[in-house]
């Protein structure tokens, strides 16, 4: 039996860089950091891949240039991202950030160099330099630098590309940005009519008075169309200037890009989305009978968020801490170690109180080994799920500590894995320890959100975007035409199952204008059903299943998807088989919400 504890819930950060934003050892370290980039630098552009007498040796020594660097500008993003995050006033915070965005760019800029001088290496001299064990080791991601670097223009065009891509590209997506903080919706709170950000607005989505609802919608609405046309506008030319590189890339697949950078192929997606469409009936149904319990004949937009009851249950951050660890270890030892050495060791900024940021994350500081989590703790379940997830993502980096930073790269699709499988442990053991069916309801009701978020609205937002850069390349779309492939797309993903969608939903959704990652959504379905389908063999197995486990998440950065799979789960992900028995976890939510609530 465990000694009980009392968990801080406020982390500690002086163990990296002692005074925070002020820290001369910080200090210290950007000036090092900014050697150990230029080092790199140097040692790049003096080598001479096709000429070099002793190859492995060279490349061993430059690879250890850039990890060198690569963690101290790692361990300072992560410090200075923690800084912002605990408080938001932290002027001297957001200067550190500026600083380490540049010396990021900078270091991008090598990297390309880097890359494109491994593509000199030809194909015989490759295989010979692979026989070192060293470089043995980090294959998989060598290969994979070389070949996308091959497949992209010469580097003087592939500098021109990204030196017009700051004021062209990501222009747009800072224009996008610049644009919504100015977005303000109008609310009658008790006779005042007060202006909202796009975040307090979106808020009131989950207000248990259904009029609070729609007025906001419709204010919601007004307010985004307000401004359709300048949105219209920065969306049709953030696509124009991905099409166009694209295309002088000799890319034809819009697809082709997000596919590479998640280590899957397109057969997998495919397979993925047609298990899902083949079993949307069941969260129909699910809609459905909310919008019944709800008093209403069918739900609209702006009803997906409205709470069903409440769940009483309240815990205190201490008996979140036990609630999770004692789950995590009936999946195994490790895990529920790594979780108590978090929460002992003073890895978690959980505090709720003024001045924090919104949201949760979870960030690795390389150099120590270490991780930290920030969120705003306020007891609900959802909080607990939020810990668990955050956690999640330690114990991926955690599982992967002792490997070389490039075998540690995973991608947006399995990062979301090891999250959402923690997650799973610590809410699926909440539903069954519910104390009324009234709070098992509320619970389920939560749970099965998640997938009505995952496999319908982002299916939505896929279908949009595929078929908008398919139309793209024709022209400018207008804004009727945006809401129409809009609203189009959510009535094939929902199954038909609302009475009013939302059009402007394109405009409204930061996640279109994002220029660091292209097609930002189906990663994260990906991620929900592959961990469900991690955890379906969990279940089938029983103990002993975290040493498997552990072993798959090691090989995340270092392989594709499918290999993964292959490898550790003897699935084939191309074919729908596992996609179907990760989607049943979730209609199994359902069917058992469907009969707790058929005499409401």
């Amino acid at each position: 039996m465990n000694m009980v504890h009392t968990y801080s819930d406020n982390w500690n950060l002086e163990v990296f860089f002692q005074a925070g934003s002020h820290s001369e050892a910080f200090k210290n370290h950007l000036d090092e950091t900014v050697k150990n980039i230029d080092g790199f630098r140097k040692a790049v552009s003096s080598w001479n891949p096709e000429n070099s007498p002793n190859g492995a040796t060279e490349l061993s020594n430059l690879i250890n240039g850039f990890e060198r660097a690569a963690k101290q500008l790692r361990q300072a993003g992560a410090f200075v991202s923690c800084l912002q995050a605990q408080n938001t006033k932290d002027k001297k915070a957001t200067e550190l950030k500026a600083k380490i965005t540049e010396l990021s760019a900078n270091f991008q800029t090598v990297l390309l160099e880097f890359d494109i001088r491994l593509t000199k290496i030809d194909k015989v001299e490759w295989s010979k330099l692979m026989e070192n064990p060293f470089l043995k080791e980090l294959q998989y991601v060598l290969d994979e630098r070389r070949e996308r670097a091959a497949e992209k223009r010469p580097a003087e065009e592939e500098a021109l590309i990204t030196s017009l891509s700051t004021d062209g590209y990501h222009g747009w997506s800072q224009m996008y940005d610049l644009l919504v903080s100015s977005v303000k919706i109008s609310f009658n709170e008790n006779g005042e009519v007060k202006q909202l950000s796009v975040g307090q607005a979106a808020n009131q989505f989950s207000n248990g008075d259904r009029k609070v609802r729609q007025e906001t919608f419709l204010e919601w609405e007004k307010a985004w169309g307000a401004k359709a046309d300048f949105f219209a506008k920065t969306l049709n030319h953030l696509a124009g200037f991905r099409l166009n590189t694209y295309k002088h890339r000799g890319w034809e697949d819009v697809l082709k890009e997000p596919l590479d950078m998640n280590r899957m192929n397109k057969e997998t997606l495919d397979s993925m989305w047609s298990a899902i469409s083949d079993q949307k009936q069941p969260f129909v149904q699910f809609l459905e009978r909310k919008a019944s319990l709800l008093g209403l004949n069918k739900l609209s937009w702006y009803d997906l968020d409205a709470p069903l009851g409440k769940s009483s249950t309240k815990m205190t951050y201490q008996e979140g801490a036990e609630f999770i660890i004692d789950h995590f270890s009936k999946f195994g030892p490790q895990m529920a170690d790594f979780a108590q050495m978090a929460f002992e060791e003073g890895w978690i900024e959980a505090e709720d109180r003024e001045g924090k940021a919104p949201g949760g994350f979870h960030t690795f500081f390389p150099e120590s080994s270490q991780s930290r989590i920030f969120m705003t703790y306020s007891g609900t379940p959802s909080n607990v799920s939020t810990l668990a997830h955050e956690l999640g993502h330690g114990f991926h980096t955690y599982a992967m500590r002792d490997l070389h930073l490039l075998n540690r790269n995973y991608a947006m699709n399995v990062a979301e894995t090891a999250s959402t499988f923690a997650e799973m442990i610590v809410s699926d053991a909440a539903v069954k320890k519910a104390k009324t069916k009234e709070e098992k309801i509320a619970l389920l009701e939560d749970k099965i959100q998640r997938s009505v978020a995952l496999l319908m609205n982002i299916h939505a937002r896929f279908l949009f975007e595929t078929r908008f850069y398919e139309e793209r390349k024709s022209g400018v779309i207008s804004v009727e035409r945006l809401n129409q492939l809009m609203e189009d797309a959510q009535v094939e993903a929902y199954g038909g199952a609302l009475e009013n969608y939302h059009p402007l939903f394109w405009a409204s959704k930061l996640h279109f204008f994002i220029t660091g990652v292209p097609f930002y959504n189906f990663p994260y379905t990906f991620g929900y059903l592959f961990s469900l389908g991690i955890y379906a063999q969990a279940l089938e197995a029983g103990d002993g299943y975290e040493e498997k486990y552990i072993e798959l998440l090691k090989d995340t950065a270092s392989m594709t998807v499918e290999e993964l799979a292959q490898k550790h789960l003897n699935v084939n992900l191309t074919e729908k088989e596992f996609w179907e028995k990760a989607v049943k976890l979730c209609v199994n939510d359902v069917e058992e919400f469907l009969e707790l609530t058929n005499d409401k």
